[in-house]
């Protein structure tokens, strides 16, 4: 045996809290993060284009699916850096953002991440740090469609876009304050 085939294997997670470039930016600083894709999931149109999701015709949200490392962060770590960074309170709306495209929605890979994400949902209800309740949507994996090139990192490729600026890099700050130990760039 290798040191290779020991490895913890990877895992995956998809997220959708308002516009993708957000989470992108924020997931892509954490370790254990192996790689971010912008993309589209829960919808009806086979591979959507970002007009016709923006657009709110085919059922789509903005997701980012997240490749991770379990062993240096967990999808209920993943969760925790979610919940802290979207308003999961606000049906298919973040900000100025709105329509179904911008739903607070988790689509979980199998049993696990969905019992941790119901988990996770039932103890910040109980803890009402929100006035109104939580209205992410649990759902299992459906199909997930790569966002066009352009939107990939697009934080890092566009940082002065009047978005990023007003929107994105406000939430990158948040995180960093708040998950300054879960950053790549941390001593790990």
């Amino acid at each position: 045996m290798t040191a290779d085939s020991l490895a913890t294997p990877l895992a995956v997670a998809t997220l959708g809290g308002g516009c993708f470039w957000c989470l992108d930016a924020v997931y892509r600083e954490l370790r254990g993060v192996h790689a971010v894709v912008s993309g589209y999931m829960g919808g009806t149109l086979r591979n959507p284009s970002y007009e016709l999701v923006c657009a709110g015709v085919t059922g789509h949200a903005e997701v980012v699916q997240i490749t991770f490392d379990p062993a240096i962060i967990s999808f209920r770590d993943l969760l925790d850096v979610f919940f802290v960074i979207h308003d999961p309170t606000t049906l298919n709306r973040q900000g100025y953002d709105e329509g179904t495209q911008y739903r607070s929605v988790i689509f979980t890979h199998d049993d696990s991440q969905q019992e941790t994400a119901q988990a996770v949902i039932a103890e910040l209800d109980a803890q009402r740090l929100w006035t109104n309740p939580i209205v992410t949507e649990i759902t299992p994996i459906e199909h997930f469609w790569p966002a066009e090139a352009y939107h990939q990192d697009y934080f890092t490729n566009n940082p002065t876009a009047g978005y990023c600026m007003g929107v994105v890099a406000p939430k990158v700050a948040k995180a960093r304050k708040v998950f300054w130990e879960k950053l790549s760039t941390a001593g790990g």
